[in-house]
């Protein structure tokens, strides 16, 4: 059933990138209106996706999902955006996208499970020091907030909100240390990294809604009513894959950010749902304002349906309202257009928030890749990634920063192995 899962999303992934209904990567979107609107060529799309998103797959996608075991969501959606444009778009090549998508799904799974069994073989297994690549992130996501509110409206504000978020932090700690919540007999301890990412939403939100509209307002539903009927119409087909991605979530398949995507490596399902419901209410003026003006939706919507996934106790449940959630989502499309009309700082918050989330994985990712590499192969390890971190700055970064860290931590496995195998380097204790 896990594996069908994953067949099935990639299948339905590739056919709405194919028949350009929908696409994972916010970049593309509107490359793809673009192409609906006849100003770019199905070739030029079709390379378009592939120089923005084959970096990604290698770079950012499989190597976390090779450190946690579970499928990072934008190692399959990513790909599937690439196979749906490459394929023609015509009554063969909706068929073929549907299974080369669904092959790639079953391979994702498939080699997951032989590639951590590989592991097992090499005479450095450095699978475990893979983890440590993500710890860092858990812990300094609180701080996007904070960070998001210091670029869209001063570094005065920036700096309060991280204050604040801080001491509730620490309040949190102290309050868990005491022991001072319980219900009954049992002591409720608090998620100290969640309460601060509450606190600093608060805040970005607060600012952003005291933002008052310059001029003219633009109605956005109206301007765009065309496009957004046209996301109306392949309702069904958000509801399928939206349904799919719910069960497979609930099913700890896969993740659909680099931070809930560790918290679940460790077992913390719910502080993964609390992380995943920020990051998909901080991501709404995103998403919302990219399909409303390009007509292309995101096959993951705003991303809740893996906060359902993860707090739904159940996969068929998972399934019906992951479904329903993505369907009230399109149908509310018009009121969130008023909504961000009314509130420019919120629409504009959008991309801060992607901005912030961008700056602050990049730093956290390097330190997690540094202290991976040098668990693996110590001294050496913080050598190897402060060199490839400089080297990747100078050659104008053919790598993405965000992938520096997890990249180079592969690479210090791959090294030390061969190290070992050729006499040079003893096992690490």
């Amino acid at each position: 059933m896990e594996t069908l899962f994953v067949v099935l999303i990639g299948a339905v992934a590739a056919v709405l990138a194919n028949r350009n209904i929908a696409v994972f990567n916010d970049g593309l979107r509107p490359v793809v209106s673009e192409h609906i609107e006849g100003s770019l060529k199905r070739r030029e799309l079709a390379l378009t996706a592939f120089a923005m998103s084959f970096g990604l797959v290698i770079g950012f996608g499989i190597p976390f999902t090779l450190s946690a075991s579970i499928i990072l969501i934008h190692s399959i959606l990513l790909g599937t955006d690439i196979i749906g444009l490459l394929v023609p778009k015509n009554k063969w090549g909706t068929p073929v996208a549907a299974v080369v998508g669904g092959v790639y799904g079953w391979g994702l799974i498939a080699g997951l499970e032989g590639f951590v069994k590989l592991f097992d073989y090499l005479p450095v297994n450095f699978l475990e020091p893979l983890g440590e690549v993500g710890t860092p992130v858990v812990v300094t996501f609180m701080a996007f907030p904070a960070l998001a509110v210091a670029l869209q409206f001063s570094i005065k504000k920036g700096i309060l909100t991280f204050v604040v978020a801080a001491i509730v932090r620490q309040l949190a700690v102290w309050v868990n240390t005491e022991g001072f919540l319980k219900i009954g007999e049992n002591t409720v301890s608090l998620n100290q990294e969640g309460m601060a990412l509450i606190v600093g939403m608060i805040f970005l939100f607060a600012y952003a809604m005291k933002e008052k509209p310059e001029g003219a307002s633009i109605d956005l539903a109206s301007l765009f009513s065309e496009k957004v009927s046209r996301i109306k119409k392949n309702v069904v087909f958000f509801m399928v894959i939206g349904g799919l991605i719910a069960g497979a979530t609930n099913l700890l398949l896969m993740a659909g950010d680099p931070i809930s995507l560790n918290l679940l490596a460790e077992g913390k399902q719910t502080d993964a749902g609390i992380a995943a419901a920020a990051r998909a209410i901080g991501f709404i003026p995103l998403v919302a304002s990219t399909a409303i003006a390009t007509g292309v939706y995101s096959p993951v919507g705003f991303t809740l349906i893996f906060v359902v996934g993860l707090f739904v106790p159940n996969v068929w449940f998972a399934v019906i309202i992951g479904a329903l959630v993505i369907f009230l989502e399109v149908m509310l499309l018009n009121y969130i257009a008023r909504f961000l009309d009314k509130y420019p700082g919120v629409r504009n918050s959008g991309e801060n928030i992607r901005s912030a989330m961008t700056k602050l994985l990049e730093v956290a990712l390097l330190i997690g890749g540094a202290n991976a590499a040098n668990t693996i192969a110590p001294g050496f390890g913080f050598f190897f990634i402060a060199g490839f971190y400089l080297l990747n700055e100078i050659a104008g970064r053919p790598i993405v920063r965000m992938a520096v860290g997890p990249v180079g931590a592969i690479a210090v496995g791959i090294i030390a192995n061969i190290l070992v195998l050729l006499g040079i380097m003893d096992i690490p204790q």
